[in-house]
Protein backbone atom coordinates (compact mmCIF):
# COMPACT_ATOMS: atom_id res chain seq x y z
CA UNK A 1 0.00 0.00 0.00
CA UNK A 2 1.13 3.22 -1.22
CA UNK A 3 1.27 5.90 1.03
CA UNK A 4 -1.50 8.65 0.96
CA UNK A 5 0.17 11.80 0.53
CA UNK A 6 2.18 10.41 -2.47
CA UNK A 7 -1.13 9.02 -3.93
CA UNK A 8 -2.19 12.22 -3.77
CA UNK A 9 0.36 13.96 -5.11
CA UNK A 10 0.82 11.22 -8.19
CA UNK A 11 -3.19 12.11 -8.68
CA UNK A 12 -2.57 16.06 -8.55
CA UNK A 13 0.44 15.61 -10.95
CA UNK A 14 -1.80 13.60 -13.33
CA UNK A 15 -4.37 16.24 -13.63
CA UNK A 16 -1.58 18.89 -14.19
CA UNK A 17 -0.54 16.88 -16.84
CA UNK A 18 -4.01 16.75 -18.48
CA UNK A 19 -3.99 20.55 -17.91
CA UNK A 20 -6.25 20.19 -14.82
CA UNK A 21 -6.66 23.96 -13.46
CA UNK A 22 -5.68 24.82 -10.38
CA UNK A 23 -4.86 22.06 -9.00
CA UNK A 24 -5.01 21.87 -5.05
CA UNK A 25 -4.61 19.23 -2.36
CA UNK A 26 -6.23 19.44 1.21
CA UNK A 27 -5.52 17.42 4.06
CA UNK A 28 -8.48 16.60 5.51
CA UNK A 29 -7.16 13.97 8.46
CA UNK A 30 -7.36 16.27 11.06
CA UNK A 31 -11.33 17.14 10.64
CA UNK A 32 -12.80 14.29 8.53
CA UNK A 33 -13.44 10.06 8.62
CA UNK A 34 -14.21 10.61 4.93
CA UNK A 35 -10.62 10.77 4.04
CA UNK A 36 -6.94 11.86 4.47
CA UNK A 37 -7.24 13.55 1.55
CA UNK A 38 -8.94 15.39 -1.21
CA UNK A 39 -7.30 16.11 -4.74
CA UNK A 40 -9.22 19.38 -6.46
CA UNK A 41 -9.12 20.01 -10.04
CA UNK A 42 -11.60 21.58 -12.99
CA UNK A 43 -11.64 21.40 -16.64
CA UNK A 44 -12.60 23.89 -19.26
CA UNK A 45 -14.89 21.19 -21.63
CA UNK A 46 -16.42 17.51 -20.92
CA UNK A 47 -14.18 16.20 -22.51
CA UNK A 48 -11.10 17.66 -20.69
CA UNK A 49 -13.00 17.09 -17.65
CA UNK A 50 -13.00 12.90 -18.64
CA UNK A 51 -9.83 13.25 -20.03
CA UNK A 52 -8.28 14.52 -16.46
CA UNK A 53 -10.45 12.13 -14.65
CA UNK A 54 -8.95 8.54 -17.01
CA UNK A 55 -5.41 10.29 -16.18
CA UNK A 56 -5.68 10.23 -13.08
CA UNK A 57 -7.15 6.69 -12.87
CA UNK A 58 -4.90 5.34 -14.61
CA UNK A 59 -1.48 6.73 -13.08
CA UNK A 60 -3.18 6.37 -9.20
CA UNK A 61 -4.07 2.09 -9.77
CA UNK A 62 -0.29 2.12 -11.58
CA UNK A 63 0.65 2.57 -7.78
CA UNK A 64 -1.12 -0.04 -7.44
CA UNK A 65 -4.03 1.65 -5.72
CA UNK A 66 -8.00 0.58 -6.22
CA UNK A 67 -10.31 2.24 -7.75
CA UNK A 68 -13.15 2.34 -4.99
CA UNK A 69 -15.79 4.01 -6.99
CA UNK A 70 -16.06 6.56 -10.05
CA UNK A 71 -19.28 8.81 -9.99
CA UNK A 72 -20.21 11.13 -12.24
CA UNK A 73 -18.02 10.36 -15.51
CA UNK A 74 -20.56 10.14 -17.70
CA UNK A 75 -22.04 13.60 -17.19
CA UNK A 76 -18.52 15.01 -16.71
CA UNK A 77 -19.65 18.30 -14.69
CA UNK A 78 -18.12 17.14 -11.16
CA UNK A 79 -16.17 13.15 -11.43
CA UNK A 80 -15.63 12.06 -8.00
CA UNK A 81 -12.64 9.02 -7.65
CA UNK A 82 -12.60 7.50 -4.57
CA UNK A 83 -9.11 5.57 -4.01
CA UNK A 84 -10.03 5.17 -0.29
CA UNK A 85 -7.48 7.14 1.24
CA UNK A 86 -7.46 10.39 -1.44
CA UNK A 87 -10.72 11.56 -2.82
CA UNK A 88 -10.49 13.04 -6.58
CA UNK A 89 -12.92 15.76 -7.43
CA UNK A 90 -12.42 16.76 -10.98
CA UNK A 91 -15.21 19.45 -12.29
CA UNK A 92 -16.15 21.82 -14.59
CA UNK A 93 -15.24 25.09 -14.00
CA UNK A 94 -18.98 26.24 -12.47
CA UNK A 95 -19.65 23.58 -10.86
CA UNK A 96 -16.30 24.11 -9.00
CA UNK A 97 -17.17 27.88 -8.41
CA UNK A 98 -20.61 26.57 -6.96
CA UNK A 99 -19.26 24.11 -4.69
CA UNK A 100 -16.43 25.47 -3.52
CA UNK A 101 -15.07 22.69 -1.87
CA UNK A 102 -12.14 24.30 -0.59
CA UNK A 103 -14.39 26.76 1.41
CA UNK A 104 -16.74 24.17 2.73
CA UNK A 105 -12.92 22.35 4.22
CA UNK A 106 -11.93 25.70 5.03
CA UNK A 107 -10.49 24.54 8.12
CA UNK A 108 -8.20 21.52 6.11
CA UNK A 109 -4.72 22.11 5.92
CA UNK A 110 -3.63 23.00 1.83
CA UNK A 111 -0.70 20.90 0.64
CA UNK A 112 1.69 23.35 -0.88
CA UNK A 113 2.41 22.44 -4.58
CA UNK A 114 6.00 21.59 -5.03
CA UNK A 115 5.68 20.18 -8.74
CA UNK A 116 3.68 17.30 -6.56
Amino acid sequence: MVDALRVAQVAARAARDKKGQQVVILDIRKISLIADYFVITHGTSIPQVQAIAREVEEKVTALGERLLRREGFDSARWILLDFGAVVVHVFMEEERKFYDLERLWGDAEVIEDNGF
